[in-house]
């Protein structure tokens, strides 16, 4: 994929979300924040052999989540790692395919707010083995109007967990969720950096 050196961010998240620690984590778009997340987390998954969901992650829009999945394909095509892009605006034939990967676990999904909550409406969703939510593009996840799904979603979730949250800038109301979704966090700073080329 030709990757040769780490980002910034993907120099200072990695280590810490191998470790387990909850992260904020703020980098302009462009520095390489989902590798920063998705490669530990893909490494951990194939260490522990889940045969369960052990990811979630929520983003705001149904393009990042695509993007997301596209990039789990790339990282994963010779690991046994399996994923599910979860999102609105689709026919019944996908809502069949979310539904079993949310029962019978594709390990990472990545989930819309509105979509993910359908489905939990439905009482099939069990998150009981999940260990790992990270909350993505969190900044404008909150400018869409995403707060209350974004809790109602995390009360699903179990209290031990490693949670990520990436966001490009951190307004106040980013420290509000943060303090309602992760223990402890490390924070990883580095807003003004210039984006990757």
């Amino acid at each position: 994929m030709g990757f040769k050196q780490p980002t910034p961010i993907q120099e200072q998240a990695i280590p810490i979300i191998l470790s387990n620690r909850d992260i904020i984590a703020c980098a302009q778009t462009g520095t390489g924040k989902t590798a920063a997340y998705l490669l530990p987390i893909i490494n951990k998954i194939i260490k522990s052999k889940s045969e369960t969901v052990n990811t979630l992650i929520i983003v705001p829009t149904r393009e990042l989540a695509i993007q997301i999945d596209e990039a789990i394909q790339g990282f994963t095509y010779f690991a046994p790692v399996s994923a599910l892009a979860i999102y609105g605006g689709n026919n019944g034939t996908s809502y069949e395919q979310e539904r079993s990967a949310l029962t019978h676990g594709a390990n990472i999904i990545i989930a819309t707010p509105g979509r993910l909550i359908s489905h939990l409406n439905m009482g099939y969703v069990k998150f009981n083995n999940l260990e790992h939510l990270v909350l993505d593009e969190a900044d404008r996840m909150l400018d869409m109007g995403f707060n209350e799904d974004i809790s109602k979603i995390i009360s699903f979730l179990p209290a031990k967990r490693q949670s990520l949250l990436f966001s490009a800038t951190m307004p106040h109301r980013i420290k509000a969720l943060a303090t309602k979704a992760l223990q402890n966090p490390e924070q990883i700073n580095i807003a003004l950096s210039k984006p990757a080329q």
